[in-house]
């Protein structure tokens, strides 16, 4: 985790003169967009996955209505038919899952009082007055919601929940002009409407995130869910709500 130390370290030196005391915070964000351009290339054939594996709903509805009495027998037949079309189930888990140990690297790096058994340094340093490893609770007894850290939370939770409404409105706009895929005799998918409604808000539990996490963590998670947002807007315009990912 030394490592890690060093390299945020360096980039909020290169940074230090354009933001001063919050270039460590600036690091964070840089850090989370080269994150997020190297997993790029996986997120574009992701979305190139999961619009092939929209395109076999109708198959795999036949499949069902085929095999509905037999499930192993289904779920073997659906597996033969992404294999034979090159579709893989888990292409749109990939670049959500790469992400995991660069977050839970910024989560305990801001959460260690010690690193290489010397002082953590990095706990000196902050976005504002809010502490990169202080937690939204900590504001309460400093000022209170709305002192000087609180207001750097209350920015962030602002930030998130806007990305999560243009997210929801971004899938409502893509489900009224595509329609679901349909199954057998022309009908949707058994619990693809409930999906398309329900996915969009589990945007809004990355607030209950922000709320938890050391800042720090908090600044990966915003920005890579901003990110993520403008992604969804370009590599899945014109599809189906089944095909966007969570």
């Amino acid at each position: 985790m030394s490592v890690f130390a060093d390299l945020v370290a360096r980039l909020a030196d290169l940074l230090d003169p354009l933001f001063a005391g919050s270039a460590t915070a600036a690091a964070i964000v840089l850090f989370t967009a080269c994150v997020r351009l190297l997993v790029h290339p996986l997120s574009r054939a992701a979305a190139r996955g999961q619009k092939a594996k929209a395109a076999l709903a109708p198959r795999v509805a036949q499949l069902r209505v085929k095999h509905r009495k037999n499930p192993e027998r289904l779920q073997r037949a659906v597996l033969e038919l992404h294999a034979a079309e090159k579709v893989s189930p888990l292409s749109g888990c990939l670049p959500s899952l790469l992400q995991v140990p660069a977050f839970f690297l910024l989560y305990h790096l801001f959460s260690s009082t010690s690193i290489g058994g010397e002082a953590n340094a990095l706990l000196g340093h902050s976005l504002g007055a809010a502490p990169l490893g202080g937690r939204w609770a900590d504001t309460w007894a400093d000022g209170g919601v709305f002192g000087s850290a609180g207001l750097v939370y209350l920015v962030l939770f602002a930030v998130v929940a806007g990305v999560a409404t243009f997210s929801y409105r971004l899938a409502k706009t893509q489900m009224a002009a595509a329609e679901l895929p349909a199954g057998a005799g022309g009908q949707p998918l058994p619990g693809m409407d409930t999906m398309a409604r329900v996915m969009p808000l589990v945007s809004f539990l990355t607030l209950v995130t922000v709320a938890v996490v050391p800042l720090a963590a908090a600044l990966y998670v915003v920005t890579s869910t901003a990110w993520s947002a403008a992604e969804r807007a370009t590599l899945y315009r014109g599809a189906a709500p089944s095909v966007l990912p969570g």
